[in-house]
């Protein structure tokens, strides 16, 4: 659980800072106007951050996921690791339950950290970053937030993260295994190649399964930013958003998305088993 925990955080790390400015493009097209869109797609959307609010736009809303990293990081790999032990190491199946009982668990406690990443996401859009901000980072966001809406406005999204979640993460790491055994049916051949491929896969994988729930979820997140709430809940986000927008609403954000998926997760996946590859011999020697 502990070397779990630790090989969580270093992992988690390196893929935030390299996935946080593909997830800030994603957040702003999910969640733009239809009738009056700011951004054509991905690379304009980029584009207009950096001119307009310089390359630290890229990174609004970072400190949320950073502080949230150890929890969640110590819940996904810890419930995974194990719950696989107990369940029996060596099945898809037990595989995939046991990222769905992971992926569910820190939903918790990711829920109110991407309320409040979103938040901060779409804070001053459009303006030059010097400009004075009512809300300093993303824990003052979050405690505003409490504030005016108590601790159920802190879970708003909740059901949709977590309905997000679960077969994500199920879905993580059967492709992870899937690939890695692909080229390497033993483990200490796979090379961080391997390792690197097969983490961008599984990152790939997990969203394509479950991305038109995060646009509903980033949409139900985002609701009242500018003073008004848009959908009443889950269900009239889906019928508004789809009488509107067609189908289409969907796939909003997801090539930012795919782009980031895979060398964010091609990074966290490849130093938690290199971590644990390195430590855990050391560990049972002594």
């Amino acid at each position: 659980m502990a070397l779990d925990f630790v090989a969580g955080c270093f992992g988690g790390v390196a893929g935030v800072v390299v996935g946080h400015p593909f997830d800030t493009i994603k957040v702003r097209l999910q969640t733009q106007s239809t009738s009056k869109p700011l951004y054509r797609g991905t690379l304009h959307c980029f584009a207009e951050i950096v001119r307009k609010e310089t390359a630290f736009g890229l990174f609004k809303g970072m400190t949320s996921p950073l502080v949230g990293l150890t929890f969640i990081n110590a819940i996904v790999f810890g419930v995974h690791g194990n719950l696989l032990r107990t369940l029996g190491d060596g099945r898809l199946l037990n595989t995939f339950l046991a990222g769905a009982a992971a992926g569910a668990v820190q939903s918790i406690v990711c829920s109110p950290m991407e309320l409040a990443k979103t938040r901060m996401q779409l804070m001053g859009l459009g303006e030059k970053s010097k400009k004075r901000k009512e809300i300093k980072n993303s824990l003052h966001c979050l405690l505003k937030i409490y504030r005016a809406e108590g601790l159920r406005g802190c879970y708003r999204g909740m059901f949709l993260t977590l309905w997000r979640d679960a077969p994500s993460f199920g879905a993580y790491f059967v492709t992870y295994d899937t690939v890695c055994q692909m080229f390497a049916p033993d483990e200490s051949e796979h090379n961080v190649g391997t390792l690197l491929f097969a983490g961008g896969m599984a990152g790939v994988s997990a969203w394509l399964i479950t991305y038109p729930v995060d646009v509903m979820k980033s949409r139900i997140q985002a609701d009242g930013v500018g003073g008004k709430n848009v959908y009443k809940g889950t269900s009239d986000c889906f019928v508004t958003s789809y009488k509107t927008e067609g189908w289409k609403f969907f796939t909003r954000g997801l090539n930012s998305t795919l782009i980031r998926a895979f060398p964010v997760n091609a990074a966290t996946l490849t130093v938690v088993t290199l971590f644990l590859r390195h430590v855990k011999p050391e560990t049972i020697d002594n």
